[in-house]
């Protein structure tokens, strides 16, 4: 649900004629949904034919332009190209007499502030950046999404205002981001979000190859608990044979994905040590069980065999570390081909 209420025709700013260059899985879903608070797509620009096929669903009948007819069109232009193509793409607008005085550039790169559009300040465009906290699917769902999404703004101190108002428009919060923070920024959200889908497909993927037959359906509720409870709490969310210092539990799952899944040990091994310096700091685990944790996360054996419980060896019993009562536990962006 949107914390904003909707705006009232008189409170909104001018409607502004909208172009997308990039219609990858982000700019048609923006378009759309400024499309929905009164604003009006007029142009779009695609290069694959997934392109063309989500500018058609999400903005049918806006004709597809090259960049430069976009930017002849509309009034508010949003940039949303991969973050590597972005610097090269506002050079070439600008360099080719593109960009107009006074027209609105926005990107959607959490990478970038509005630096990167310096060029087609220079030629008297108006640059924003504001990049939704979101992971995008392409299809109509993602307009839904925008509702109370957060979005990491940088704008100049004269288009805040501006900047605001197009994001509670789409639905979004503003998050004001300085132009410096840009990178850490999106390097935490990739953490958050891009690893996470890395490491529930890993999860799903052992989960089938053990013979679970709704391995989504085995995982939902953990999952969704631990993220619960890590939102709300933080590290005192941090569970499992790593946090209680279980080095024989570990050293039994080390074993095991060497033999049956040896592509996921660098980053079991990886998250384990990140896990355990983590509940170390925060006193979950106890510094006489971390030596030997810490010497299996390094390649020694334990001292002690594989501890065994009633489901075989490195599992642990009903309810012993789940996420319950007690157990305290966002494109970003997928690949999106050719366009954001």
């Amino acid at each position: 649900m949107n914390a904003h209420p909707p705006t009232e025709a008189q409170d909104r700013p001018a409607r502004l004629t909208v172009g997308v260059v990039g219609a990858g899985r982000v700019g048609p879903a923006l378009a759309a949904s400024l499309q929905l608070a009164g604003h009006r797509p007029v142009a779009v620009s695609g290069v694959s034919d997934a392109s063309v096929r989500r500018a058609a669903e999400l903005l049918p009948d806006v004709p597809l332009v090259t960049p430069a007819e976009v930017l002849a069109r509309a009034e508010l232009v949003l940039l949303t190209v991969p973050d590597d193509a972005l610097a090269d793409l506002v050079s070439g607008l600008a360099e080719t007499g593109a960009v107009r005085p006074g027209q609105l550039l926005v990107h959607t790169s959490g990478r970038f502030g509005t630096a990167v559009l310096d060029p087609a300040t220079r030629a008297g465009a108006l640059p924003l950046a504001l990049h939704p906290a979101m992971t995008f699917t392409g299809t109509s769902v993602d307009v839904q999404r925008l509702a109370g999404c957060s979005f990491g703004v940088t704008a100049p101190e004269e288009l805040r205002m501006a900047a605001e108002a197009l994001v509670i428009e789409m639905g979004g919060e503003p998050e004001w981001i300085a132009e410096a923070d840009r990178p850490l920024y999106h390097a935490a959200l990739a953490i958050g979000a891009n690893h996470l889908v890395t490491l529930v497909a890993q999860s799903l993927e052992l989960l089938r190859d053990v013979g679970v037959q709704a391995p989504d359906r085995m995982l939902g509720p953990l999952l969704g608990a631990a993220l619960d409870n890590a939102l709300r709490s933080g590290d005192a969310a941090l569970t499992g044979p790593v946090a209680r210092g279980d080095a024989g539990t570990v050293a039994a799952h080390v074993a095991e994905l060497r033999r049956h899944a040896p592509q996921n040990v660098a980053g079991y091994l990886a998250m384990a040590r990140a896990t355990a310096d983590r509940a170390l700091a925060h006193g979950l685990l106890k510094p006489e069980l971390a030596e030997d944790l810490l010497g299996v996360l390094a390649g020694a054996a334990p001292d002690s065999p594989p501890a065994t419980g009633p489901n075989g060896p490195g599992t642990d019993s009903p309810g012993q570390d789940g996420p319950g009562p007690n157990d305290p536990g966002q494109d970003g962006h997928g690949p999106e081909g050719d366009e954001r």
